[in-house]
């Protein structure tokens, strides 16, 4: 599926309160793992201003580096322009449009966890990404 154009990919969005942990994460994982067959987004309905060094972390032990990305803010157009949009404790703050997959992943938050309790939770939203991409119908790696 590499060199797909835009159009003919799926795109998902992953949205949390503070785009700092759990979305950084699904959507890190969906990139490392689909790379250019999937668009991926991600923001949080009240951005912080950094992501969760914890986080930056737990990722990098499984070699998936986000110590580059920044917290981003949800916006009308990022949830108009994905296909899927995958909630993790947003509440009712995400836009919701006809014609748009909508799931909400209950996951615990990382925010102010150490690294015993962020592996674990990295771990959960990795199995999540593989059991999407199956639904995506996209191979790993492809």
């Amino acid at each position: 599926m590499t060199g797909t154009p835009a159009a003919d990919r799926p795109s998902v969005l992953f949205v949390c309160v503070h785009n700092a942990g759990r979305s950084q994460m699904a959507a890190a994982f969906l990139t490392h793992l689909a790379g250019d067959a999937v668009e991926v987004r991600s923001a949080g309905s009240a951005p912080a201003d950094t992501v969760n060094p914890a986080v930056v972390e737990a990722m990098s032990e499984v070699g998936i580096d986000i110590s580059a990305e920044t917290p981003k803010v949800l916006t009308t157009e990022a949830v108009q322009a994905s296909d899927v949009v995958i909630t993790m404790g947003c509440g009712d703050t995400c836009p919701v449009f006809p014609g748009k997959t909508y799931l909400d992943w209950q996951l615990d938050d990382p925010a102010g966890q150490g690294m015993a309790a962020v592996r674990p939770i990295r771990d959960e939203i990795e199995h999540r990404i593989r059991t999407l991409l199956a639904d995506l119908r996209v191979v790993p790696g492809a």
